[in-house]
């Protein structure tokens, strides 16, 4: 028996309507079509489907099986139909962002929090980029976007520019580095440098100070969330660097003092590697934007 969409859509507005001629108006064909379609189908199942002679017509018992199907199926694939509806209008889709700045959950939830008021229908997850190759995730399109400040030349892969952002270096206000106006290499080889358990090329201060300089800290110690690299320095277990965005919760403390990395400082930018194809989809435009304003604004607070 060989059942298709249109079969049970008929014997739901047969059912729906209580006959041939108002369900035939609700399909939209013709009720010699309709009756055509349903001997058709009575003939393929061997049965009888509707109780004949009965006003308004009934269905049979082999017929209300058919309907109990059809009253399960047809609400999933009109869900389905919206769906693809969604996604070819752009309201719908997945965002799965891989994050290669560990301290970028700090702006990034901003980000999305706004996001989601414009986007319900957009499925958006996150996994921090740092245990797997988040580039070559985008490009198996494993995941869809890429926070990252290390942008490559890479076939099919756009890397929009969001923002720029300074490392800083950040001491207990009892250190005394905190006489100095600004922080050099040098400076480190002494010290015990508190970092985010990464790779020290994902590690602004080794890639753009320290490795090229070759100086080594006294001691790397590894600690994951920002509030305990925060506690630890106040404590004048160590120093560190962060980005600017970060230190909106320091600004106005008397336990730390904030520098310069070199008499210039460090100017770094944030991108958003995304597929070319995807790049202009409407909520990842939307995203974009978003994650260009919001850290500006923990910059500035």
């Amino acid at each position: 028996m060989h059942i298709e969409f249109r079969h049970l859509r008929t014997i739901k507005a047969i059912h729906d309507a209580g006959g041939l001629a108002k369900a035939a108006g609700v399909l939209n064909i013709t009720q010699s079509a309709l009756s055509h379609q349903i001997k058709g189908l009575e003939d393929q199942a061997g049965v009888d489907l509707f109780v004949r002679r009965s006003k308004p017509l009934k269905l049979s018992a082999a017929g209300f099986k058919l309907l109990k199907l059809a009253e399960k199926i047809l609400p999933e694939i009109e869900a389905m139909e919206q769906d693809f509806a969604g996604l070819q209008a752009g309201k719908s889709g997945r965002l799965h962002i891989a994050i290669e700045c560990h301290a970028c959950f700090e702006w990034l939830f901003p980000v999305l929090e706004e996001f989601r008021k414009s986007w319900p229908d957009v499925d958006v997850d996150i996994r921090p980029g740092l245990a797997f190759g988040a580039l070559p995730a985008l490009q198996r399109e494993e995941v869809d976007l890429v926070i990252s400040s290390d942008p490559e030349d890479l076939e099919g892969i756009d890397f929009t520019p969001l923002f720029d952002y300074s490392p800083v270096f950040v001491a207990s206000s009892e250190h005394p580095l905190a006489a100095k106006e600004y922080i050099e290499a040098e400076d480190f080889r002494g010290e015990v440098l508190i970092a985010y358990p990464v790779d020290r090329s994902r590690l602004d201060i080794f890639s753009q100070l320290l490795l090229p300089a070759k100086v080594e800290p006294k001691a790397l110690r590894r600690v994951e969330l920002t509030a305990m690299i925060l506690l630890l320095v106040a404590s004048n277990r160590g120093v560190t660097v962060l980005p600017d965005w970060v230190l909106r919760e320091i600004k106005f403390s008397s336990d730390y003092i904030t520098r310069p990395i070199t008499k210039t400082g460090i100017t770094r930018r944030m991108y958003a590697a995304t597929r070319s194809d995807d790049t202009t989809k409407a909520f990842m435009s939307n995203l974009i934007r978003l994650a260009r304003t919001e850290p500006v604004k923990l910059q500035r607070a």
